[in-house]
Order: structure tokens, then C-alpha cells, then sequence
């Protein structure tokens, strides 16, 4: 674990204020990532190292806090949460700082978001890394209202739903705002077309732990795209394959290969 919090900075879109920081080499290939559901941009990067591992690479780090999570503003309207709103955050950071094109980098939602993100502004991104989630990006992970009831719940010890218990503890865990992201929940779930998916020509890696049993198949996600490679992070579940060292060390190899084109 890497607890070493950066300086988060903010900027205003949609009418919210939004956390982010900007780290690393600040003249290398910029990397953006888009943290998963009820984590945050420190949790789901920051603590498992991947600032340091891409920043000691020579990639500029730049990782947003989506609106309802962290430092961000979280309204409590659940289309404010679709993955096209939360996609145009996430470009609008880039506008806010310059960038023309970045590595787009998200886990489980943030990587729906980044691929709403790609369909939207293919010219704004050079490769994608999806990260936690497969073929449940255009067939679905299954039903998510049990995680809303069980964040809303009055307490995690009347929460039976397996499921519901882990998302309600994780959010109990980084003191999130739990009526935020049970809308969320129940806003951002839209599903990508299969047909959309081969729209996406860039180069993209999609890696899925071998125990995640939300995902889905990274191996029939990647069949869908022109440029997709699927990794398995072997004995990885859902909460745990985002900092193992196999994925760490596939990202960057995958960002070699995109350096040379």
C-alpha cells in the first residue's frame, strides 16, 4: 500500500465541482483514470500503488474523482449519474487541463465510463485499459437494486444480500455519501451495444481477475473490438484484482507496445 496522498485540485462542470489530481512527469504521455463504483480516485489508485507504478514509468498521472465520489460534488439525482455524464466529466477534466489525448484507464464503472468516454471523443483517446469488467459491459452484471437497498439501509447488520454487504462495508469503509451512490447505482448501469464496442479501434487491454464473479469474460469482450487483448489476473477477485503486480506489469507492457504504434 501507498498512502502517500497527492495535492488534489478541482474544477467546475455541469454545474459541479469536481476533485482530480495531476501527478507524475508532467511532460509524459498523459494517463487518465477513472476510479470504480464507491471507491475513489486515492483508493482505487493512489493506496494500490498505480500513481507510483506509472508515475516512476514516466506517465503524467491525472485520476478524477467522479461526481458523487470523494472530494467531488454528489448530487443525489440518479440521471445524474448516467456514463455519458460521468464520460463528459471526465473529457472535460482534459479540456480543463490541456490535454489533448490521454490513455484512458478505468475500473469496473470506470471503465463503462471510459468507453462512453472513447465512443463519444475517439480522437481524445489513444488506448483504453478496462479493467473489472468484461462481457458485462454490454450484457450486464446482474441485478445491482439489492447494493441501492442495502447503502440505504439503517444499518450494514440488517443487509442479508452477499453482495449488498460488500458494496454497503466498502462504502462505510471510505465514509461515502451513501444516498449518492445508491443513486449511482441506480443511474449509471446503461449497457454498450456489442455493436458499439467494434466502433472502438483504438488499442485496448481489458483485464478481469480470474475469481471476479461480476465482470464477465474479458476474452469475449475483447473478441467485439478490432485492437483488444483480454488478461486474466490469476486468483483475483473483483475488490482485489485492481492492485495486482500481473496487472500493474501487463498495463505497462501494454503501453510500450502503444508507444511504438
Amino acid at each position: 500500500m501507498n498512502l502517500n496522498t497527492p495535492v488534489f485540485s478541482s474544477f467546475t462542470h455541469d454545474g459541479l465541482r469536481l476533485a482530480f489530481f495531476d501527478e507524475g512527469d508532467p511532460s509524459g504521455v498523459p494517463v487518465l483514470l477513472i476510479h470504480g463504483f464507491a471507491s475513489t480516485a486515492n483508493v482505487n489508485w493512489v493506496h494500490p500503488a498505480w500513481l507510483k507504478t506509472l508515475g516512476d514509468a514516466g506517465y503524467r498521472v491525472i485520476a478524477i474523482d467522479n461526481r458523487g465520489h470523494g472530494a467531488s460534488d454528489k448530487p443525489h439525482d440518479a440521471e445524474a449519474y448516467r456514463p455519458w455524464v460521468m464520460a463528459a466529466d471526465a473529457i472535460a477534466l482534459l479540456d480543463h487541463l490541456g490535454v489533448a489525448e490521454a490513455n484512458l484507464m478505468g475500473y469496473s464503472m470506470g471503465a463503462r465510463i471510459s468507453v462512453f468516454a472513447a465512443l463519444a471523443n475517439p480522437h481524445r483517446v489513444r488506448s483504453l485499459v478496462l479493467g473489472g469488467l468484461g462481457i458485462g459491459m454490454t450484457d450486464g452484471v446482474g441485478d445491482w437494486d439489492p447494493i441501492a437497498d442495502a447503502l440505504l439501509a439503517p444499518s450494514l447488520d440488517v443487509v442479508t444480500h452477499d453482495r449488498g454487504r460488500m458494496f454497503r462495508a466498502f462504502a462505510e469503509q471510505t465514509k461515502s455519501d451513501r444516498t449518492a451512490l445508491a443513486a449511482c447505482i441506480r443511474g449509471s448501469r446503461d449497457l454498450v451495444a456489442r455493436s458499439d464496442m467494434a466502433k472502438l479501434d483504438m488499442p485496448a487491454l481489458i483485464g478481469v481477475g480470474t475469481r471476479d464473479d461480476i465482470a464477465g469474460s474479458p476474452q469475449q469482450l475483447a473478441a467485439l473490438m478490432p485492437e483488444a487483448e483480454a488478461l486474466d489476473i490469476p486468483g483475483r477477485d473483483h475488490m482485489l484484482a485492481v492492485g495486482d503486480k500481473v496487472f500493474k506489469q501487463a498495463v505497462l507492457a501494454f503501453y510500450a507496445r502503444v508507444a511504438e504504434g
